[in-house]
């Protein structure tokens, strides 16, 4: 396969639509090893709310950006770039095509692009204005000034990367919106996309069944488990779907029918927000669900 060395896969999309199984099966195909692109994954102690794959279902295969961090712990789209693109570049360089394996659209974005800021100049006391208030009152203040003063800027940026949403206030108190100026995606690596179109109804009973297994596999006693930790709705982890709603049935907001019912509503929202985003992936190719071997074999003699 040196014909295909500098590619990278991409195995994308909404949640429940078998990403990780067909991910391990194109991975064992090609001999390779998958770097998740998944905000939650990479906490310690988060498993059955996020369905971290088992090693079972790993079947060998090595999986990077996997409990990485505490789950007391922060992690940017920053962080993310930082630590997934050596790995990259390390299995490139071996002569294998990595495969990306996730359902965050801006981490998948980080890892393919670069991104211009229309060559505007550094605003110095700015950054530093915004960076200061991002240490008292969190990423969050920071972000809702940008969605206040830029929102187009503010929808394509993720709230916890505070690095491009101090920039895009830099270049707005400059004198311009970023969302004006010709901001131009510039690939880093040759890859291949795709995504398993499953029907919304169908995509949407996978869902209910995903959270009821999540229920049934101890997400509550999980949640049980951080919160005796030490975890609370202000560390960013207990900000998942998933692990805010039975938070909040702990702390007596909800009844468990209504955490669970809330659980399966915001998991379908952010599954409708997902193949937003992912349709802007240029090339993406969406697939009609099938066996993950059979897919595999299909992509693997793609590439």
């Amino acid at each position: 396969m040196s014909d295909k060395k500098g590619k990278i896969l991409i195995i994308c999309g909404p949640t429940a639509s078998g990403k990780s199984k067909l991910a391990v099966a194109c991975a064992k195909l090609l001999n390779s090893e998958i770097i998740s692109a998944d905000a939650l994954d990479v906490y310690c102690g988060l498993n059955v709310g996020t369905a971290k794959p088992s090693e079972t279902e790993k079947k060998g295969v090595k999986h990077h950006l996997i409990d990485v961090i505490s789950s007391d712990s922060t992690f940017s789209v920053g962080d993310y770039k930082e630590q997934a693109r050596p790995i990259v570049n390390e299995l490139i360089n071996s002569g294998k095509i990595p495969v990306i394996c996730g359902g965050t659209g801006f981490y998948i974005d980080s890892l393919l692009y670069d991104f211009s800021y229309g060559k505007s100049a550094a605003n110095l006391v700015a950054r530093e204005k915004y960076m200061n208030l991002a240490e008292k009152h969190g990423k969050a203040a920071v972000y809702e000034v940008l969605r206040s003063v830029d929102p187009v800027s503010a929808e394509k940026l993720h709230p916890n990367d505070l690095k491009r949403v101090v920039r895009a206030l830099e270049i707005y108190e400059s004198g311009v919106k970023k969302s004006d100026l010709q901001d131009e995606k510039i690939p880093i690596y040759d890859y291949a996309a795709y995504s398993i179109d499953y029907d919304r109804e169908e995509l949407y009973r996978r869902i209910d069944m995903r959270v009821d297994k999540m229920i049934e596999n101890g997400l509550i006693e999980e949640v049980q488990g951080l919160i005796a930790s030490g975890i609370t709705l202000k560390n960013q982890c207990m900000q998942g779907i998933g692990y805010k709603e039975i938070y909040s049935y702990l702390d007596g907001d909800y009844t468990l029918s209504e955490a669970i019912d809330a659980i399966k509503l915001n998991t379908k929202h952010y599954a409708k927000r997902q193949i937003t985003f992912f349709k802007r992936l240029d090339g993406l190719i969406m697939l009609k669900p099938d066996d993950e071997n059979v897919l595999a074999e299909r992509i693997v003699n793609n590439l």
